[in-house]
């Protein structure tokens, strides 16, 4: 499979293995507390490493729209690779000097989203599925990227999205109107429909008076020649129909129940079939490669958007419109799924969740993660205002929680950082050790079993202002307290005291804290 390659790559490939853990804070919930749904202030990078032990393989739908790299200046509205701190990260990754000197504006782009979309990829579920808004500065480079992390095999197709409708007269080469919107997927993904319109049904009429409706004729060819498709039909009145170059589209016993439930009839003067395809069992559309603005709304139509929320000052440039996200939800989710959006912007995602859930009854929760200073007086400030209604329109009602980065994990020497809290730890250790998010064990449990998972019990005897031993004492209470139908044990403690073969006869695996926590 061919690749990409550019200057920087082999500083970033693993760069989000080095990505500084932190704890996500919560800072004030709004509305509902129960919802679910978080909006995050922080570095995108370090944000999605933080979501890791809660959520790694159990987000269905990612939509991201990153910056188009047109070389336009104003980070602020995630246009181009020249943020300060976007540069003093890249400086820390990728050596000063020639070859850090000679990087451009693509270089730059693509080291800073390679270990995003790493971890996005991580946290993608089996039966999940990226959407990825770009246009043609960065296209090209992006569909090999995500063809190295995702597998070409799981791409589903590029979307063609009109995302303006008038014309630009003053267009130095050719007036563009499209956008690009690539489409990976997990190995379960299984794509739904569009809902159908009336332009859909044009198609269908019933000139024969057919009692089960409107239909239209269809293929009834085979794609790919196979033998036992090729057979001749005989029809009622002994005539003899023979079958295309490639054989028909069913078996015999297959085409002689179609034509006994009258799906395929044959012409006045037996010469020929027709396949009916009917109305009645049309549900939804499949998924066409062009989204046409006035289906899924332009620019313009989300500018319009903005401006209602905001009172006719809109404080953000380029929005998607909330359509065309209710789109990608409407084939891409389910009513209870989780969606996320780690280049959150001026929050349509958040904004299209809370339509769909409305307009369906459905309970998405979604997750928006914005780095920039507006994402308190912008993106936030849209989904509560969203919440609770705008210019005439209803409110969605909901709430989320609003969180910022907190504290590192581990310090720079390697220990653990105490300030982060002991259940912050617990819940780290928990993941990194089995890949599964944490639930509180039983409220009899002893303090420091973690859990079962897969026949092992796991132990965390931590205590942040002393050091805590597996000694005999400790180890007595483990064989005591052993849950049915675990035959192992791994404990993490600060030291050991109990004999190796001792733990050996019990199936127990003694782990020092910090040294033998894994790194995610």
């Amino acid at each position: 499979m061919p690749t990409l390659h550019w200057i920087g790559k082999d500083k970033v490939q693993n760069h989000h293995l080095d990505v500084p853990f932190r704890v996500l804070q919560k800072q004030y919930a709004h509305g509902d507390p129960d919802s679910g749904n978080r909006i995050i202030h922080g570095d995108n990078l370090e944000a999605l490493k933080a979501l890791l032990p809660e959520y790694e393989g159990r987000v269905k739908c990612i939509y991201i729209d990153p910056p188009y790299n047109t070389g336009n200046e104003g980070w602020r509205y995630n246009d181009n690779v020249s943020d300060p701190r976007f540069l003093k990260w890249l400086r820390s990754t990728v050596p000063v000097g020639k070859e850090g000197e000679d990087l451009s504006r693509h270089d730059k782009w693509l080291c800073m989203m390679y270990p995003r979309l790493r971890l996005l990829h991580k946290l993608l579920a089996d039966d999940g599925a990226i959407f990825i808004s770009i246009d043609d500065n960065e296209q090209a480079h992006l569909r090999l990227v995500l063809d190295e992390i995702f597998g070409a095999g799981n791409f589903v197709g590029n979307v063609i999205w009109q995302h303006s409708i008038q014309g630009k007269n003053d267009a130095k080469k050719i007036s563009l109107h499209h956008n690009h919107l690539f489409i990976y997927q997990k190995p379960s993904f299984q794509i739904g429909k569009t809902e159908r319109s009336e332009e859909h049904n044009v198609a269908y009429s019933n000139p024969d008076n057919d009692p089960k409706g409107p239909w239209r004729s269809g293929d009834f060819r085979s794609p790919h020649l196979r033998e036992n498709l090729k057979y001749d039909l005989i029809t009622p009145s002994g005539k003899i129909i023979s079958p295309p170059e490639k054989g028909w589209r069913w078996d015999k016993k297959l085409m002689a129940e179609k034509i006994k439930a009258g799906e395929v009839v044959f012409s006045a003067d037996e010469s020929r079939i027709t396949r009916k395809i009917y109305l009645q069992n049309q549900e939804g559309r499949v998924v066409e490669s062009i989204w046409f603005g006035k289906d899924v709304g332009t620019t313009r139509e989300a500018n319009s958007v903005l401006k209602e929320i905001f009172d006719d000052e809109p404080p953000f440039d380029t929005p998607k419109p909330s359509r065309l996200i209710e789109r990608i939800l409407q084939i891409a989710t389910e009513k209870d799924s989780l969606i996320l959006d780690s280049f959150a912007g001026s929050g349509t995602t958040a904004h299209a969740v809370l339509n769909l859930n409305r307009a369906d009854g459905g309970h998405r929760k979604f997750i928006l993660i914005e780095m920039e200073g507006y994402a308190e007086t912008l993106t936030a400030e849209r989904v509560r205002r969203v919440m609770a209604g705008y210019a005439g329109k209803a409110g969605t009602g909901g709430g989320f929680d609003f969180c910022t980065l907190g504290e590192p994990l581990f310090l720079e020497n390697g220990l653990l950082n105490e300030a982060v809290g002991a259940d912050e730890i617990r819940k780290y250790v928990w993941h990194a050790e089995t890949g599964q998010p944490f639930g509180q064990p039983a409220p009899d449990a002893h303090r420091y079993f973690l859990g079962q998972h897969e026949g092992t019990a796991w132990w965390f005897c931590y205590e942040a202002a002393e050091a805590v031993a597996l000694n005999p004492a400790l180890f007595g209470q483990i064989l005591a307290e052993k849950p049915a139908g675990c035959t192992a044990a791994v404990v993490y403690a600060d030291y050991c005291t109990v004999p190796d073969a001792t733990l050996a006869a019990r199936h127990i695996r003694f782990k020092k804290i910090p040294r033998d926590i894994p790194r995610l």
